[in-house]
């Protein structure tokens, strides 16, 4: 095997490590949240606000922030969680129970869906 191609197989293990992966059992969503107009920035912040909190929790295997590249006031949530019962915990925290009582003020519209791995 040649040296570049050692090289890149490398980079595709360490990738393949990288990414967080749901255990059997375990549970993975995705949440898409629109800001409501003129509400990005502030959408923004608060969502910035739930990730630290979150992360520490337990059963929290993943749990990212992204914000779209194309159309401003556009976040998604990648989760990642142990088990459903640990989802259901986190949606009873402090920090999210803040959250549910600000999010009519600063969300247009919410979808969110349960993924499975399949490759």
């Amino acid at each position: 095997m040649g040296k570049a191609r050692k090289k890149a197989a490398g980079k595709a293990k360490r990738a393949a490590r990288a990414a967080p992966r749901a255990p059997k059992g375990g549970i993975r969503l995705i949440v898409a949240l629109r800001a409501r107009t003129g509400q990005e920035t502030a959408l923004e912040k608060e969502l910035r606000t739930l990730v630290a909190p979150t992360r520490a929790e337990r059963g929290c295997i993943a749990y990212d922030l992204l914000g779209s590249s194309d159309q401003p006031g556009l976040f998604l949530f990648h989760e990642i969680w142990r088990s459903l019962e640990h989802l259901k915990r986190h949606w009873e925290t402090p920090h999210m129970k803040r959250f549910g009582q600000r999010k009519v003020a600063l969300v247009a519209s919410r979808e969110s869906s349960f993924w499975k791995q399949i490759a």
